[in-house]
């Protein structure tokens, strides 16, 4: 059920000073996707009637990724604190939103099912505040959740001011909650910075429900990872591990084999059909799209790729923005740069590379090729080390290769040229006229054979060394 009558406030005006980064922290990759963006993602699933960023730090920077992916920005200048960031959030909220879910923007392991407990617990309640809490082996440095009896929270009691029983607690405060806004409202501006950083604390508000005695309860998340926030170097990694295996968790649920799943790294958004098999050290990065029983080798590197049926991918590809048809054979060591657009059983073999180009059909290069802006037919064969002189120094230009056309190994094809369908180029030609279908092209320079000439010029550099080598004579003095 659409979570019509909740907005979402996401918290995302920190600078992230332990991150020692220029950049904004919810900026920071993990997953192959900003921080903020995946809890965007995750919060714009339970469908609210409006997401709402808090930005500060780098706002013009944060703002537009927060709103390309759909939320409304507030600016937060200065940064007074999280509550603080509640009231700003406050001028944006339109409609008749009754609860309000809010969340950091750095703490992209939440799901959204449990923002919906969070939401469905809040609601049976009736509760003025709600928690999302987790269970942790060591909780210290966290806020510990003191339950009364009737099990609603009682106090959030931070690690300095705990008891040593208090301490013994293993469920402690997230910075994930949610709040019925007309009760909180008041608690908000009744805030007062009476701290070291003179900052309006959003937790002070939930202290201030329960001396209202106001309903507050807890909502344990199903996994303690949830709660976590990035606020280093080494959390980013630690974040971006859980991330991408999430991901190759999903994917061999859905029926795609990855051999030593912690050795791949792959992006949030990647799919991958039935069978498929990915293979130790793959990278699968951007919006790639795999089809069914593929295979790809180790230490290939896809981003932005679509991968049709049945397409074999031999180890150590590097391949980017480019189209990969049906059945193609691919491999090792191929290339394809942007604008690859490879049809149904193409053949590319080792050092091929290929850029903004369509090569037809059950058509093969296999050995050390370049083709660059160029339509090659159906069922061609280019030979090894043959090339499209595409680039002139000011221009690119375009080399059509027709249907079943045989172009002869280092061969140069200089653009703009055509060669028609069924025709040869001889090996070793510069092919720079049109070449007509079913005609014979040979550019090259006669070959002329010199008898004798090569043992003439051994028997010329011997002599040559063995003047070279012989000592000069001395004449005696009288």
């Amino acid at each position: 059920m659409a979570a019509s009558d909740c907005v979402v406030i996401i918290l995302a005006a920190g600078k992230g000073t332990r991150m020692r980064s220029e950049q904004a922290k919810v900026l920071h990759v993990a997953g192959g996707l900003p921080l903020l963006e995946h809890v965007v993602r995750a919060c714009r699933a339970l469908k609210p009637a409006q997401i709402i960023a808090v930005v500060g730090h780098q706002a013009d920077v944060v703002g537009p990724v927060a709103e390309r992916l759909g939320a409304k920005t507030v600016v937060q200048q200065p940064q007074r604190g999280t509550g603080h960031a509640l009231q700003i959030a406050r001028r944006a909220i339109r409609g008749n939103a009754k609860l309000a879910i809010v969340l950091p923007g750095d703490a992209p392991l939440v799901r959204t099912e449990t923002l919906k407990n969070l939401l469905d617990t809040h609601r049976r309640g009736e509760a003025a505040a709600s928690i999302l809490s987790a269970e942790l082996d060591d909780p210290r440095e966290y806020g510990r959740i003191v339950r009364d009896s009737e099990g609603r929270v009682q106090a959030i009691v931070e690690e300095k001011s705990a008891t040593e029983q208090q301490k013994l607690i293993r469920e402690v405060n997230s910075s994930f909650y949610c709040f019925t806004l007309a009760k909180l409202w008041p608690c908000l501006n009744a805030l007062r910075p009476d701290n070291a950083h003179k900052e309006l604390y959003l937790t002070d508000a939930i202290g201030l429900l329960r001396e209202r005695s106001e309903r507050v309860l807890a909502e344990i998340a199903p996994d303690p990872k949830e709660i976590f926030g990035c606020n280093t170097r080494m959390q980013l990694a630690e974040i971006d591990r859980i991330l991408r295996a999430r991901k190759t968790a999903q994917l061999m649920d859905a029926g795609t084999t990855i051999y030593l799943p912690e050795t791949v790294v792959i992006d949030a958004d990647v799919t991958a059909g039935a069978d498929t098999v990915i293979e130790p050290g793959v990278h699968l990065l951007g919006n790639t799209h795999i089809g069914a029983r593929c295979h790809v080798g180790t230490g290939c590197v896809l981003k932005d790729m679509r991968v049709d049926d049945d397409a074999n991918i031999l180890p150590h590809c590097v391949f980017e923005s480019s189209r990969i048809g049906s059945g193609t054979n691919l491999g090792p060591f191929t290339r394809l740069r942007p604008g690859a657009d490879l049809r149904a059983n193409v053949h590319l073999g080792n050092f091929v590379e290929v850029k903004n180009s369509v090569v037809g059909e059950g058509s093969k290069a296999n050995h050390l090729t370049y083709i660059g802006d160029a339509t090659v037919g159906k069922k061609s064969n280019i030979g090894a080390g043959t090339i499209t002189c595409n680039y002139d120094g000011v221009a690119k230009h375009k080399t059509v290769i027709g249907d079943q056309v045989f172009i002869g190994s280092d061969s140069a094809l200089v653009a703009p040229v055509r060669i028609g369908s069924g025709a040869y180029v001889a090996a070793g030609s510069v092919v720079t006229d049109n070449v007509p279908p079913d005609a014979l092209a040979i550019a090259r320079g006669r070959q002329v054979n010199k008898k004798g000439w090569a043992k003439a010029k051994r028997a010329e550099m011997a002599r040559a060394k063995h003047t070279k080598a012989k000592p000069p004579t001395r004449k005696s003095r009288r």
